[in-house]
């Protein structure tokens, strides 16, 4: 797996690299996402604008970052959804639970409260 992990003043940005988040890719992307909160983050943003396909292990791992940033008073972001993975977003309801913007400045803005 890909991932490119930069830290910001308010965020940790992670950014997938692979165009799949599938059960290949998820267990490490998790590993990494736990990495990043067991150092004191506690706003993260994903973006996976180069996923062109996800699957129930890809939406796993975005669900346990969303857990992590809640648990520790922070806020998580998805920016980046293809059309294809908005559509497994809102088919699995998970546009309901999760922060989704259509870019990173979006993703950014809704960080600093704009």
């Amino acid at each position: 797996m890909e991932v490119k992990i930069e830290q910001k003043e308010k965020y940790t940005q992670i950014t997938v690299l692979n165009d799949k988040l599938d059960t290949t890719v998820a267990p490490e992307l998790k590993s990494e996402l736990v990495v990043v909160a067991g150092k004191g983050e506690r706003n993260m943003i994903l973006d996976i604008g180069q996923c062109q396909y996800c699957d129930s292990s890809g939406l796993s791992a975005i669900l346990v970052a969303n857990r992590l940033c809640k648990n520790a008073n922070g806020t998580f972001i998805v920016t980046g959804m293809n059309p294809e993975v908005e559509r497994l977003v809102k088919i699995s309801q998970l546009h309901t639970v999760l922060n989704i913007a259509e870019s990173m400045d979006e993703a950014v803005g809704m960080l600093n409260g704009q």
